[in-house]
């Protein structure tokens, strides 16, 4: 069947690159630019654009890299709370580590991490701590005084002036977190303020991939943002600023729209004149729309995404991380859509796997798990839990196996390496059930691979396997998610447990 393409890096990468320098051209060589979303790894833009490299936005500032800064902003709050990265499984301040490292690696250094709404939290103390042993630059901003109403008070300063100024060489500064609510709009508005304080007339602009301002209201893309921000309570609109300035329709979103009118007095307060942007549309440099080459692919892609929110958003009330109002709020956009869970090929077939597994254990009482994937030919795998073994692991293994074209009734893994395991989970590590979750699984594949030719075969068709559709009847536990994250797969899972214990390990 092969992957289809909707979306081409290409034009995007000229059209981008082209209005992010125009920017820099009109506020005088010194742009201070919020980056939304994630500038490595997007796997979201990457699912709902078929095409759309994850990492194109690290290639766009590749290509500036000489005209530019980076700052890194992460929130105190979520260092204290330990808030996740879910595609990473990491923690928001281990995200901010591996983004230094990752930027290094694609020859770009971090110019400074700034910590902010700090307040001597101890887990960002410590977090601060570990950075400057390292030799990175840290900064700590604290609330503004006086945000959001007094703009007198914030634009003092005892308001952005009381931060300490970042110092930065290029006309480009790129300011970036790891997740929204970051604090990179109060940096860059902090930045601004210093700035003009020291005679130089900088501007800010805002680089937001989604929603796309340039695609209709309820095209799927752009309900796909809603989905995936649910739990911010995110809205599109069309931005009613631009419409009145311009007459024309641009979609935004509700918090971006609603802080407008606050954020173009902030501006004129900081810069003594009247504000360059009509909208906050007009503040946007995003061109996404205009590397979309298929809208056909990229509206069903987005229909699959959709649903794949749903079905995380169902998982997290399950286990207790979001409110009954967030999940109803997953519903109402699956019904805009009219999207149902089946829609997702895998979903019928991985619980008709679990069924099966249930009549032919008829009489025992224990929890039936079944698993599926969607191969990139088309062709659908299933996976069943058993005494040896989780459905997930099983499900790598059948499609490994069908990928190197090896029979189905064949063991790749041999008893003795099972037998051992089992010993250490119980004997030696006191666990309570010897079944191989993924990363288990994978490990002793490994293992087998060096007297198996068999399983050494199989281990190579792995790396097939990312980027496949696949779907499990009960939430993954720990060993089964980071697994499948490693192998790249895009996952989902009904909200029901695999154990009926309360501690899963």
């Amino acid at each position: 069947m092969g992957e289809q393409i909707g979306f081409d890096n290409v034009t995007y990468l000229e059209q981008q690159s082209g209005e992010i320098l125009d920017r820099v051209e009109r506020f005088n060589h010194k742009l201070y630019l919020e980056f939304g979303g994630k500038i490595l790894f997007d796997y979201h833009a990457a699912r709902v654009l078929p095409g759309f490299d994850p990492n194109v936005k690290m290639r766009l500032l590749q290509k500036l890299k000489e005209n530019i800064n980076v700052i890194l902003c992460i929130y105190a709050g979520d260092i204290e709370r330990k808030k996740m990265r879910a595609d990473f499984g990491i923690t928001y301040d281990a995200d901010s580590l591996k983004t230094i490292d990752d930027f290094k690696e694609w020859g770009i250094e971090v110019t400074a991490v700034v910590i902010t709404r700090y307040a001597n939290q101890p887990s960002a103390k410590a977090f601060k701590n570990k950075l400057e042993r390292r030799g990175v630059k840290v900064y700590t901003h604290s609330f503004t005084k006086g945000y959001p109403t007094d703009v007198d008070l914030i634009v003092s300063d005892e308001g952005y002036g009381s931060n300490e100024y970042i110092h930065t060489t290029k006309p480009i500064v790129i300011v970036t977190g790891p997740g929204p609510g970051s604090g990179k709009l109060a940096t860059c508005l902090s930045q601004l303020y210093h700035e003009y304080k020291r005679g130089v007339k900088a501007g800010y602009a805002k680089f937001e991939t989604f929603p796309i301002w340039n695609l209709p209201l309820n095209h799927k893309v752009n309900v796909a943002y809603e989905a995936a921000t649910v739990d911010l309570k995110d809205f599109n609109l069309i931005d009613p600023h631009h419409l009145k300035a311009y007459g024309k329709t641009a979609v935004n979103y509700n918090r971006d729209i609603e802080a407008f009118p606050l954020l173009r007095k902030i501006i004129e307060k900081i810069t003594g004149s009247e504000s360059f942007y009509k909208s906050p549309t007009d503040m946007g440099v995003n061109r996404a729309g205009f590397g979309i080459i298929d809208d056909t692919v990229v509206q069903r892609a987005a229909h699959q995404e959709i649903i794949r929110r749903y079905f995380r958003c169902a998982v997290e009330y399950a286990m207790g991380f979001v409110e009954k109002d967030i999940l109803e709020r997953a519903e109402l956009i699956m019904k805009r859509i009219d999207a149902s869970e089946e829609d997702r090929t895998v979903v019928l077939l991985a619980r008709k796997a679990a069924d099966e597994a249930m009549e032919k254990e008829e009489g025992n009482e224990g929890i039936y798990c079944g698993a599926s994937i969607e191969l990139k030919d088309g062709t659908l795998i299933t996976g069943k839990n058993s005494p040896l073994m989780h459905a997930a692991s099983s499900l790598v293994l059948n499609a490994a196996k069908y990928l190197a074209g090896l029979p189905d009734n064949l063991h790749l893994i041999p008893e003795n390496v099972i037998s051992s395991l089992a010993v250490l989970k119980t004997t030696i590590l006191h666990g309570k059930g010897i079944s191989l979750d993924v990363e288990e699984t994978l490990i002793a594949l490994t293992i087998s691979a060096i007297s198996n030719p068999a399983a050494q075969m199989a281990l190579t068709y792995l790396k097939e396997l990312r980027n496949c559709e696949v779907h499990l009847t009960h939430i993954p536990t720990p060993g089964d998610e980071a697994g499948l994250r490693k192998l790249g797969v895009n996952l989902t899972s009904d909200p029901e447990f695999s154990s009926r214990n309360l501690f899963i390990r």
